[in-house]
């Protein structure tokens, strides 16, 4: 046996190697994380200077892996070209596990039919409402806008990083009737 042929077996043994790895990663499959977000706004609390209302978004990994949910946002779209009687603020917030600083902790999303059961991860979507330019909280939501909220999250596993997104709609009607307001016609 000359060296070409020993380097000849040496690629080969390595182009098995990266086939088989190959091939256990696809059997092993990735993560798929989906979100339900069918749960309605509900009201958190309010008083005279502000009111809060969040919406449970069910995260499933309906995938062969594990995943992780790195970070997650929550931007209401409310500009103040188109409203500037509300500043309106969004944060998520895990499940039993408020934070003052608004840092979101990271969370494993267990695989589908993992030996633990779990199956779900909830996360709240919050989003604060404080008048602006003067305005009492009744006026101020009286004259609300509908909005649009987006909730981004960074998810993991498998799959390199990336950023998924859900947009959230949220109509002056819902919000009034959250705030107990009648909203004005004009």
């Amino acid at each position: 046996m000359d060296f070409l042929d020993i380097i000849d077996i040496i690629l080969i043994v390595i182009l098995a190697v990266l086939i088989l790895s190959d091939l256990l990663l696809a059997m092993m499959g990735k993560e798929q994380i989906v979100v339900d977000t069918s749960a309605p706004f509900t009201k958190v609390s309010q008083d005279e200077n502000s009111l809060v209302i969040e919406k449970q978004l069910t995260f499933r990994n309906v995938g062969k892996s594990c995943g992780v949910l790195m970070d997650a946002i929550v931007r209401p779209q409310l500009p103040y070209e188109q409203y500037d009687g509300i500043e309106a603020r969004g944060k998520a917030e895990r499940e039993g596990a408020p934070r003052e600083d608004d840092y979101f902790e990271a969370m494993l999303i267990e695989k589908k039919g993992n030996a633990k059961g779990a199956d779900a991860q909830h996360i709240f979507a919050k989003l604060k409402f404080t008048p602006r330019n003067g305005r009492t909280l009744e006026d101020a939501l009286s004259h609300m806008v509908d909005i649009v909220v987006d909730v981004i999250w960074q998810e993991s596993g498998r799959m390199p990083y990336h950023y998924e997104k859900v947009q959230l709609k949220l109509s002056a009607e819902e919000i009034a009737q959250l705030a107990g307001v009648t909203l004005a016609k004009d």
